[in-house]
């Protein structure tokens, strides 16, 4: 796991609803359990508030880091999408849009990442389709020109669906997810009970699952198999991460106050820590 992925994971999934903000100490005590060296946490840690990330925050005298309103609304909207707590309608129309061609290589490269991460797939040069548009369309596009509007597709949408992004691909990717994720958990299933594996294991779980933002345009199931495998990896992914979150809590929280030793926790205090 990259130093910069386990930062922006840990402030997602942990200290988001935890203030937004840690020491940075406590920020190695964590990453130290999924194998995240000191000097590699550091270094991300201060590329990542020169990027307008995070922003150095002392508090009571404690050196630490919190997220800059720009990461906060990307970490919202992205662990928004990885639990699906605010599940999106579809009215049967795909959001078109048609940008100005870019003529930087570089700059073309990271508006196009951009836009797949928001869902869009290329249907020709310089038009993009996807199921719905974003808040964060803006920001993806740096200011390039574009024009916009909702349309109505005259043919089968699923045909559309496949034809315009990999499911197949994307389908077995699910598939080993679930694989993976079974394998890993039957492993280790006592995991409830040992805080700081549970975070570990979690913040694994996490990491893997994130992946499938820049995957998954989150296709409305109108246009999806009947049998697509991402509900089932989905409802596995959510009974995993549930299931590890008390004691994951507990470590993280333990960390915070600067004593990391929360193994061996009785479990019902693990359970009324989260």
């Amino acid at each position: 796991m990259h130093a910069r992925s386990a930062v922006f994971d840990l402030y997602g999934d942990h200290l988001a609803s935890r203030g937004g903000w840690a020491p940075i100490a406590s920020v190695v005590r964590l990453l130290d359990a999924v194998d995240v060296g000191a000097p590699a946490v550091r270094t991300a840690v201060s590329r990542l508030s020169r990027e307008g990330w995070l922003e150095a925050d002392e508090r009571h005298g404690v050196r630490g880091y919190a997220t800059t309103p720009r990461a906060t609304r990307r970490l919202a909207s992205a662990w928004d999408r990885i639990y699906r707590t605010s599940p999106p309608t579809w009215d049967g129309r795909w959001h078109v849009l048609v940008c100005e061609h870019v003529s930087d290589r570089s700059r073309r490269d990271r508006i196009s990442a951009s836009l797949g991460y928001l869902g869009f797939a290329r249907m020709a040069p310089d038009t993009w389709v996807g199921p719905r548009t974003s808040d964060e369309l803006e920001s993806a596009l740096e200011g390039q020109a574009s024009r916009s509007f909702e349309a109505s597709f005259d043919g089968d949408g699923a045909a559309l669906a496949e034809e315009l992004w990999d499911l197949r691909e994307l389908a077995a990717a699910y598939d080993d997810f679930v694989g993976w994720a079974d394998l890993v958990t039957s492993a280790v299933a006592d995991l409830p009970r040992r805080p700081r594996e549970a975070f570990a294991v979690r913040t694994e779980l996490v990491h893997e699952w994130r992946k499938f933002l820049f995957r998954d345009p989150g296709l409305p199931p109108e246009v999806l198999p009947n049998d697509w495998p991402g509900h089932a990896a989905a409802a596995r992914f959510d009974e995993l991460t549930r299931e590890l979150r008390p004691a994951a809590g507990a470590f993280v929280d333990g960390c915070l106050r600067g004593d990391p030793d929360v193994i061996g926790v009785p479990h019902a205090a693990l359970e009324s820590s989260d």
